[in-house]
């Protein structure tokens, strides 16, 4: 199996291994591309095989493009199944989380849209009520893809979404997996002032071992 082609960038480098690292509390240059990650990468068939080995192969040499443009980032379920089997402990899903923030800062379109909307509205939910109400929830995740659909035309695929997830919705109604209460939390003031304070301070992290 042939892996993809990657560009060393040195002027890149240096500045994108540092930020990725401070950003996701990850030591990179830890991974000497065991592959135990890939191995056990439970998305890989998703992803054409674009293994963590490989993404933090990408950041190393200073590819930001493909690092911020990849399936794996769009893709990881966060499972921490690499994470676990990694003899260094780096744990791949916080760095995918920080290059799918980094690359949004930098107007980089989604490859995977849906999962960038279900991120946007599952954050605006807990910051708007401070728990995460799931019908108002899954109501503004659709909002948006059906917006997105409408700007390109595809009414088709609006029909389709809604009546997938009108399905999947009624089926989780009667097994009372979905509930369609509505609950909010003391402290969502707190909660928006953590939020606001950690965008301001993007590039600070505890958790970079020596």
């Amino acid at each position: 199996m042939t892996g993809p082609l990657l560009e060393f960038r040195p002027e890149q480098a240096k500045p994108l291994l540092q930020e990725v690292m401070e950003r996701s509390g990850q030591m990179l240059t830890a991974c000497y591309q065991c592959r135990r990650c890939a191995a056990g990468c439970t998305v890989a068939d998703e992803t054409g095989f674009f293994t963590p080995n490989i993404l933090i192969r990408t950041v190393i040499l200073g590819d930001r493009e493909t690092a911020l443009s990849n399936p794996l980032v769009w893709k990881c379920v966060s499972c921490y199944t690499c994470g676990t089997r990694c003899p260094n402990d780096i744990q791949t899903a916080r760095i995918t989380e920080t290059l799918k923030k980094m690359a949004k800062e930098a107007h980089i379109a989604p490859l995977q849209p849906k999962v960038a909307a279900f991120h946007d509205s599952f954050l605006e939910s807990g910051l708007r009520w401070g728990r995460v109400n799931e019908m108002e929830f899954m109501g503004v995740y659709e909002m948006k893809n059906i917006i997105r659909e409408a700007r390109a035309r595809n009414y088709e695929a609006i029909v389709d979404e809604l009546k997938t997830q009108a399905k999947l919705g009624m089926a989780m109604f009667r097994l009372k997996r979905m509930h369609a209460g509505f609950m909010t939390t003391k402290g969502r003031k707190e909660i928006k002032a953590l939020y606001r304070k950690t965008r301001k301070k993007p590039g600070v992290s505890p958790r970079v071992n020596p």
